[in-house]
C-alpha cells in the first residue's frame, strides 16, 4: 500500500510540469500572442484553418524550448488584429540542408512606452 501512495504522490508531483498552456491565437492580439509565447516560454496555440479544418501547434520563445534535434524557426500564423503574426516554433534540424551554423532565433516582446 505505501508503494503505491509514493508512486501516486509521484505522478502528481510530475503532473504540473507537463502542463502548457493552450490559446486561441484568433481570440488575441498579435501582441497577446507573442506576450504569451515570451513569458511562458512554450504554449500551443489552437484555431481553425480558412478552410475549417483544425489546427494546431507549439511555439516557442527561443531554440531551447526546442528538442535536441530540433531548432526554433521563424513562421506566422493568424491573430484577432493580424493575418500574419510572427511567432517561433520547433523545425528538424535536417531541415537545414547541411548548413554550418544552426539559426538561434529569439522571440522579443517589447512593451509600448
Amino acid at each position: 500500500m505505501k508503494k503505491i501512495a509514493l508512486a501516486l504522490m509521484l505522478v502528481l508531483a510530475a503532473s504540473p510540469a507537463l502542463a502548457i498552456s493552450r490559446y486561441n491565437p484568433l481570440t488575441m492580439s498579435c501582441a497577446s500572442v507573442r506576450a504569451a509565447i515570451h513569458n511562458q516560454g512554450a504554449v500551443i496555440f489552437r484555431y481553425q484553418s480558412p478552410r475549417g479544418l483544425p489546427l494546431y501547434d507549439r511555439y516557442v520563445r527561443n531554440s531551447n524550448y526546442c528538442d535536441a534535434t530540433d531548432y526554433a524557426e521563424w513562421t506566422h500564423i493568424p491573430s484577432k488584429d493580424n493575418p500574419h503574426c510572427q511567432v517561433l516554433n520547433c523545425q528538424s534540424i535536417d531541415n537545414l540542408d547541411g548548413m554550418l551554423f544552426i539559426p538561434h532565433h529569439q522571440l522579443c516582446f517589447f512593451l509600448p512606452s
